[in-house]
């Protein structure tokens, strides 16, 4: 077998393909030669043969692009943003966009810079995950400009009503109130919230719905989106006396069992946490995590849906798409003691 993307075709070769493709060499070769009279299933399983043994397709039959769709988010390190990533590519590639991934760092490029980047290079529309949008400090005027240099684009998780444009976000108060009915249904009475900056729509949302299912009766510390901050804020909630601990992202959650830890005690046996996000990650934790779940496919569908319908030129609503988190329970909750 020669390496993968060796020219096509050349007779060994077609033997090869027809055979992963259950088909006649001589089916390859039309296809091959781009002629008539082949079938459109059959022409895909010919297709398909050649991704799968890792041949190059010909310039003839390799799909045109739409056009590059920008997507911007924090990072990679929180499972859930390349959670949504792959979904977002996915579902762009299935409409023939080619996605172009931008990550923010600590002294990289900001978000203003990645877009004047991708408005460069000419993209047809960008997605924003988690961006300034969400932070109730940032100048909204930014995506005005934006929309003024006639790029459309969506924006997931955090609402500004000062911004034209299709938001997509999860019922974050919601969130708070599933988890907390769920800890005092265990028969936890002291629950405290561990959550991020008080500057980010969905941090403040959070806190609403917590606030909301406790009477404002329970305590919350603020710190970073990480381990680190999630063991900080739960180290204060245990001082409070917490036995429930609601983490407003998984990777707090894992800083509040570490926190939890570290004084001698129990995950969930002396006390229970809950996270918030949810990926394939976190079913394999110690304890396996108590979360609750983005629904990932459907948001990250959806924004695309609206940002396609945006491109062309069929404005949809310009408000935000509430999708409701599941309680996904497993080991990290259980009844107090």
């Amino acid at each position: 077998m020669a390496e993968p993307g060796a020219p096509l075709p050349q007779p060994a070769r077609l033997a090869d393909i027809a055979e992963q493709a259950e088909v006649s060499e001589a089916t390859v070769s039309r296809v091959l030669n781009g002629k008539s009279g082949v079938a459109a299933a059959t022409r895909q399983r010919v297709l398909a043969a050649l991704d799968v043994l890792g041949y190059e397709r010909p310039l003839r039959l390799r799909q045109r692009s739409a056009g590059l769709v920008g997507l911007v988010i924090p990072e990679l390190t929180n499972p859930i943003f390349p959670a949504f990533a792959q979904v977002i590519e996915q579902v762009l590639a299935g409409h023939g966009y080619t996605p172009v991934l931008c990550t923010q760092s600590p002294g990289g490029a900001t978000e203003d810079e990645l877009v004047d980047q991708l408005v460069e290079r000419g993209v047809t529309g960008i997605v924003f995950m988690s961006g300034l949008h969400a932070d109730t400090s940032a100048d909204p005027a930014r995506y005005a400009r934006l929309a003024g240099r006639g790029v459309p684009f969506v924006l997931i998780n955090g609402f500004n009503p000062q911004v034209k444009a299709p938001f997509v976000s999860p019922d974050d108060a919601a969130a708070t109130r599933i988890a907390v009915q769920h800890l005092r249904a265990l028969g936890h009475r002291d629950i405290g919230l561990a959550v991020g900056p008080q500057r980010f729509v969905p941090v403040r949302r959070k806190v609403a719905g917590f606030h909301e299912e406790t009477g404002g009766l329970g305590a919350v510390r603020h710190s970073l989106f990480s381990v680190e901050g999630g063991q900080a804020a739960a180290s204060a909630l245990l001082d409070a006396g917490c036995t429930g601990i609601v983490c407003g992202s998984d990777m707090m959650a894992l800083g509040a069992i570490r926190a939890v830890r570290q004084r001698g005690l129990d995950v969930p046996g002396d006390v229970s946490v809950v996270g918030y996000d949810d990926s394939d990650l976190f079913a394999f934790t110690d304890p396996p995590l108590t979360t609750l779940r983005q629904p990932v496919r459907a948001m990250a569908s959806a924004a695309v849906d609206s940002l396609l319908e945006e491109i062309n030129g069929n404005p949809v609503q310009h408000t935000e798409f509430v999708f409701q988190p599941e309680l996904v329970v497993r080991g990290s909750t259980a009844q107090a003691r």
